[in-house]
C-alpha cells in the first residue's frame, strides 16, 4: 500500500491496484492510493487510509477481463459483485448477506470481482452470465466506500479477453490502459 499526495477533503482520492496503472495519473497532481493486488489488499489499504483522511469521494480505476466479445474501451460501473463468494450458501445458513451485489451508478456495465486472475475460457462463460467485466479489487473498495458513506465511481478499461492469453494481453497493455484511464479522469474529473 502506497499513498502518494496528501488527501483533502474537498478532492477526489484515485484508487488503484498496482503501480502500472497509475503511470499516467500522476501528472494530475491528485491524491493516488495503490492498494496492491486483491479484495484483501484493497480493503485493509482503503478502509486504512480513509480512516485517517477523509477524501471528497473515491475513484476506482484500473484494468479489467471482459467477460463478453466486443468490450472493449473504459467503462463505469452500476454495479459490482463477487464471483467467488457463495452469499445465497451462507444466506441459507445465517439468515445474513456477506455478498450481496453493491449499486454504485444508475447506469453502465456490471463487474464481477474477486481474487483470482480469469484465464479460462469456461470460467469467464460462467461469469458471463451476471457480469461484463472481471477484476480483482473493485468489490473491496466498494464495500469500504459504502462504510465511510463516501461517494464512489468505478472505472475500469478493458486489458484483455479473460481468457488463456489474458495475462500476456495485460502485460502488453497495461500501459496504454493506464493512458486512458488517466484521459478518463482529465475529461471527467474537475481538477
Amino acid at each position: 500500500m502506497r499513498l502518494h499526495r496528501s488527501i483533502s477533503p474537498d478532492r477526489p482520492l484515485l484508487v488503484v491496484a498496482l503501480d502500472e496503472e497509475a503511470t499516467h495519473l500522476h501528472a494530475l497532481d491528485l491524491p493516488i492510493l495503490v492498494t496492491g493486488a486483491g479484495k484483501v489488499n484493497a480493503a485493509v489499504a482503503v478502509a486504512t487510509t480513509i480512516g485517517e483522511q477523509r477524501p471528497h469521494s473515491l475513484i476506482n480505476l484500473g484494468t479489467a477481463g471482459a467477460l463478453r466479445p466486443g468490450l472493449t474501451g473504459s467503462h463505469v460501473i452500476a454495479r459490482v459483485t463477487q464471483h467467488d463468494l457463495d452469499d445465497a450458501a451462507l444466506f441459507s445458513l445465517t439468515g445474513l448477506h456477506f455478498g450481496e451485489p453493491i449499486d454504485v451508478a444508475t447506469s453502465g456495465l456490471t463487474l464481477a470481482t474477486g481474487d483470482a486472475f480469469i484465464a479460462d475460457p469456461a470460467v469467464r462463460d460462467r461469469l458471463a452470465q451476471h457480469a461484463d467485466l472481471v477484476d480483482m479489487e473493485a468489490y473491496a473498495i466498494a464495500r469500504a466506500a459504502t462504510a465511510a458513506r463516501l461517494p464512489l465511481t468505478i472505472v475500469k478499461q478493458v486489458s484483455d479477453e479473460a481468457s488463456s492469453e489474458a495475462a500476456t494481453s495485460w502485460s502488453e497493455s497495461v500501459d496504454a490502459c493506464a493512458e486512458q484511464l488517466g484521459a478518463w479522469v482529465r475529461t471527467n474529473v474537475a481538477l
